[in-house]
């Protein structure tokens, strides 16, 4: 997938006038994350994978990224907990939620905690790149949470 910025926000690395859309996907379930490094990359974009929080919330931290895709049930931090240390570490990068937990209160929750967009499992796969185009547009605006 290939990105033209038009310029930078306020807040917002600049980029270069073409450049390769690169998602951090954070998610325990190697099986799920396979197929979506496969899709993902079929459709253009470069992924990295993180298998727990604290691992995903490193790579965030020292790479830029247009969406971190991050799952709520983590093995060592919940997704909520990571959110809300980047948040608090001034890490703008849209975060989508995909998650297991489907309860409004969860759907509630998760974006209270600084997620951008909140997807449950299970999802059609269109529906998620979707929402990763819909994210991703925002920040090449310049579009963050304050």
């Amino acid at each position: 997938m290939t990105c033209r910025s038009l310029g930078a926000g306020a807040g917002t690395a600049a980029r270069t006038e073409e450049s390769t859309m690169r998602i951090l996907l954070i998610d325990d379930d190697q099986k799920l994350t396979r197929s979506l490094v496969k899709g993902l990359e079929e459709e253009g974009f470069v992924v990295d994978v993180a298998h727990t929080g604290g691992s995903g919330g490193e790579m965030a931290s020292v790479n830029h990224y247009e969406v971190i895709v991050l799952d709520w049930l983590l093995p060592d931090r919940d997704g909520l907990a990571v959110c809300r240390d980047l948040r608090a570490r001034r890490i703008w990068t849209s975060i989508l939620m995909l998650t297991a937990r489907d309860a409004p209160e969860d759907r509630e929750t998760g974006l209270n905690a600084g997620a951008d967009d909140y997807l449950t499992k299970p999802f059609a796969f269109s529906e998620l790149l979707a929402r990763i185009h819909a994210l991703s547009g925002r920040q090449a605006w310049g579009v963050r949470r304050c």
